[in-house]
């Protein structure tokens, strides 16, 4: 099949315009600026320029790092920990190091980053649980996508292709890569020829049958958190396993979240469950909502729901969460929970079983154990002979008003992706770097069975700049 190609090669073609994509891009037209030869770049997105951004445009991008914008000391650790060894800890280290600098680039091009208080303590802060108020970009990640988009809009050695697709790489006669063929709105493919490639186009969240293949049965039933990310279909690990690239993170792993499924909104999430209790359509207690703060806690939930709940649950609470200072900050849906006097009303609202909700409450209020119930601390107020029980948090659920939210787990990324090495290089099964060719984002795996957030923003960044700074370095020797 001939292709035709642009009339002249691109320095580098970037391939998706999230925070990866656009570090990338961004980064390599500062390094090669002013230089005799004008270098081109090219970004290749699947949306239309309204919608562009992928997941980066819909999350809240809560940053693990202290106003120094220095990561958490504890977060490379923890991953290790938490992957039984499993996971690449040196690439974890990288973005310790990365993080101050990185941050540096994104508010130089306008991005605010913003310490708002949170009601309840999470472990951003050396690993300890704290009630210091966690980093996120003034805007969330919308902010990034606008601002080193606009930058890169102003530059005319860059062109955004909008509402195309990635459809293979090309190589040279020595395996070298040295393009991508791509299908325009257009309908008709061509080929963009690059010096180098980055793929920065997330994940395969967006590609049922991928997820299917890779997650097991009922992905069909995991809906998507935010729109943007239908796109990520899972090119970057097609087009790199196709050249023999090597994967990293567990497979079958997701990261899910529980949302509010009453709205449409994107990135509904449900983060304040600590201090109510979840039931399923049965009207069961199937979680400890005590066992941790919600930053290591409301994944497991989430993948609960979908795995074994039937994609159904409920959260219960009442008058003493209601009186948590900010509480409804940890609440992002844009319809505030269903609230009555009465238990019996509340699954009257809830559309569920009142005398099964109710039973289960009564089971657990008398399990309640003795102490204080201190929202801000593992309070180790817990329940007594409870199944599940209440590791922490653990009040009686009798204080009108009561409220509750109707939750299901919808999908933010997945855990597998394509290898790459410390300079964002996407490497072989031996460790070889195929030349021309980087990823970084969600498109490249790290974690296995869990994900320890407020990092996939970030390490996008930082492996767009890695991959932008070997490129603008390859390009010099060349």
């Amino acid at each position: 099949m001939t292709v035709p190609s642009t009339p002249a090669p691109y320095d580098l073609v970037v391939v998706g315009f999230g925070a990866a994509g656009l570090s990338a891009a961004l980064s390599f037209a500062e390094a090669t600026e002013g230089r005799e030869t004008p270098a081109r770049i090219a970004i290749l997105e699947r949306s239309t320029e309204d919608e562009r951004g992928g997941a980066t445009r819909w999350t809240g991008a809560f940053l693990r790092v202290d106003e120094q914008r220095r990561l958490d000391t504890d977060w490379a650790e923890h991953v290790g920990r938490v992957s039984g060894g499993l996971a690449d800890v040196e690439y974890c280290r990288t973005v310790e190091r990365e993080s101050p600098q990185t941050l540096a680039f994104v508010e130089k091009h306008g991005v605010e980053i913003d310490y708002a208080d949170f009601p309840l303590p999470h472990t951003f802060d050396g690993g300890t649980p704290s009630m210091t108020p966690p980093a996120s970009p003034r805007g969330g990640g919308a902010s990034i996508v606008e601002h080193l988009g606009a930058a890169l809009e102003k530059d005319p050695r860059v062109d955004i292709h909008y509402e195309t697709e990635a459809l293979r790489l090309t190589t040279a006669e020595d395996g070298a890569v040295d393009g991508v063929v791509v299908r325009g709105p257009d309908g008709r493919t061509r080929r963009l020829t690059g010096r180098a490639v980055v793929l920065a186009c997330g994940g395969f969240q967006g590609n049922t049958e991928m997820l299917t293949r890779y997650v097991g049965d009922r992905a069909c039933d995991l809906p998507l958190i935010a729109p943007g990310i239908a796109n990520n279909r899972g090119d970057a690990l097609r087009m790199a396993l196709e050249l023999g690239a090597d994967t990293a993170g567990q497979f079958d792993g997701i990261h899910a979240e529980p949302v509010d499924r009453r709205t449409s909104k994107a990135d509904a999430v449900l983060y304040g469950f600590s201090c109510g209790i979840f039931v399923n359509g049965r009207m069961q207690r199937f979680f400890d909502e005590g066992r941790d703060t919600w930053d290591n806690t409301f994944e497991h939930v989430g993948y609960e729901i979908w795995r074994n709940q039937d994609q159904e649950a409920y959260w219960i609470a009442d008058a003493k969460t209601l009186a948590i200072p900010g509480i409804m900050n940890s609440l992002l849906s844009d319809v505030p929970p269903e609230q009555a006097d009465t238990l019996e009303e509340l699954a009257d609202k809830l559309g569920i079983d009142a005398e099964g909700l109710a039973k289960t409450v009564a089971e657990f209020n008398a399990g309640v154990g003795e102490g204080e119930f201190d929202p801000t601390r593992l309070d180790g107020k817990s329940t007594v002979g409870l199944t599940p029980p209440k590791s922490n948090w653990a009040t009686p659920l009798d204080t009108a008003p009561f409220i509750g939210v109707p939750v299901t787990a919808a999908i933010c990324f997945t855990y597998g992706g394509v290898r790459t090495d410390l300079d964002a290089r996407v490497v072989t099964p031996s460790g070889t770097a195929i030349p021309g060719l980087y990823a970084a984002g969600e498109a490249t795996g790290l974690f296995y069975k869990a994900y320890p957030p407020a990092t996939s923003v970030l390490r996008s960044l930082i492996f767009g700049r890695l991959a932008a700074h070997h490129a603008v370095q390859a390009r010099q020797s060349a």
